[in-house]
């Protein structure tokens, strides 16, 4: 039997029972084209999602995939019956149809291989560049650390594309496992991604979703357990700006014993219909006793004409725990913080930015990445120059 017949195996014995994240199949047939009415696509404009949730022909790839090759670490494109094996390797079956077509169409797998035992000296970093938004793609991206292995791995997406894509990871029992994902695409690209790991047996698995460009950005980052003891930290990091639609969701499904997850999104949103969504859910399984769980989202609107939505879910099927709970809020700046500043003789402007970076430093201080730290902070610098704050103070005292 191979990877893939076991784990259909094992997911026909037991369906994920939550309603934001419906049983899965491997079957295309069974996932209908979305309509824009379902809970999990309500917020989504499918519209501008160029036929990636239905229809859109995958096309041969417009995207060019480079990457370093640490010692030790085996980083290669595969196909055939290897690639056959690697889908389902972190023990999901896809519940939407453009991940079901993806594993099921597209010919070959990009696998990132860390051995057990293994600590890679520098980050793993695949760099994905857009050349041609006019073509639909699709990819599949396979991570495997072996058992207590230690990595960091990038994916670094540039340029314009129109791209469908799962990420698949698999952390052993031990292992210590960094996954960041850079959306700092063009204008006119459209990412549409499913993000599933699964954590082994006190294992420390972290992800951090980073999205700046983009017209449509839509991330799924989830994660399941392989045995007590895992821990799950989920960040999250975005910044929409005029007509930009970005969109990230996580479920973290505890399906085993004293596990645990923390998730802390923070998005800033400028520019006329800029849109943003967050949507969380833990699942807490009958048998998932002892675990902890948290879930945090922060908006920071700059600008009038912006909508962040945001969705907390809590689904607890046992009382057994340590603990649970989730947070959310979206606010205009701090009157009081502009007003402290500004009392200590800084301007205006140099306040408004000051009150920026206290908002998103400390999320990206938790990357633990110095180098994509550095950039993230260059980066929410030229965010904020591309729009003038001058009217900031004014909307916050309307509010």
């Amino acid at each position: 039997m191979t990877v893939t017949e076991s784990v259909r195996s094992a997911l026909e014995q037991e369906k994920i029972e939550s309603h934001l994240n419906p049983p899965g199949s491997f079957d295309v047939a069974d996932h209908p084209v979305p309509t824009g009415r379902e809970e999990i696509w309500r917020f989504t404009p499918l519209k501008r999602l160029r036929g990636l949730h239905g229809e859109a022909e995958f096309m041969r790839s417009a995207t060019s995939c480079t990457w370093n090759a640490p010692e030790g670490v085996r980083i290669e494109g595969v196909s055939g019956e290897e690639a056959r094996d690697l889908r389902g390797i972190s023990g999901w079956a896809p519940n939407t149809r453009f991940a079901a077509r993806v594993l099921a169409e597209v010919p070959a797998s990009l696998l990132i291989d860390v051995p057990a035992d293994t600590e890679v000296p520098e980050p793993v970093v695949v760099d994905l560049h857009g050349e041609d938004v006019s073509v639909t793609e699709a990819g599949h991206v396979a991570m495997r650390f072996g058992r207590h292995s230690k990595a960091v791995v990038v994916l670094n997406h540039t340029g314009s594309s129109s791209v469908a894509a799962v990420v698949e990871i698999v952390v052993g029992d031990g292992a210590e496992v960094t996954v960041v994902s850079i959306q700092d695409w063009a204008d006119d690209a459209v990412h549409l991604a499913h993000h599933q790991a699964r954590v082994g047996r006190d294992a420390t698995y972290k992800h951090a979703a980073i999205s700046f460009g983009g017209d449509v950005v839509r991330m799924d980052a989830n994660v399941t357990y392989d045995g007590p003891g895992g821990s799950a930290e989920l960040l999250g990091l975005y910044f929409a700006d005029a007509g930009q639609h970005i969109e990230h969701r996580i479920f973290a499904d505890h399906n085993a014993p004293r596990t645990k997850s923390h998730a802390v999104y923070k998005g800033a949103l400028q520019g006329e219909k800029a849109h943003t969504v967050w949507v969380g859910n833990v699942l807490i399984r009958k048998v998932a006793e002892g675990i902890e769980t948290y879930e945090e989202n922060r908006n920071l609107v700059l600008t009038d004409g912006c909508q962040a939505d945001s969705i907390p879910n809590l689904e607890i099927e046992t009382g057994e725990i340590e603990g649970a709970g989730h947070a959310s809020a979206t606010a205009r700046f701090d009157d009081n913080q502009l007003f402290y500043l500004q009392s200590r003789g800084v301007s205006e402007k140099e306040a408004q930015r000051l009150v920026v970076h206290g908002f998103f430093n400390d999320l990206i201080r938790k990357v633990g990445v110095p180098s994509i730290e550095d950039r993230l902070l260059t980066t929410v610098e030229a965010e904020l120059a591309k729009n003038v704050l001058k009217d900031v103070v004014a909307l916050g005292q309307d509010a």
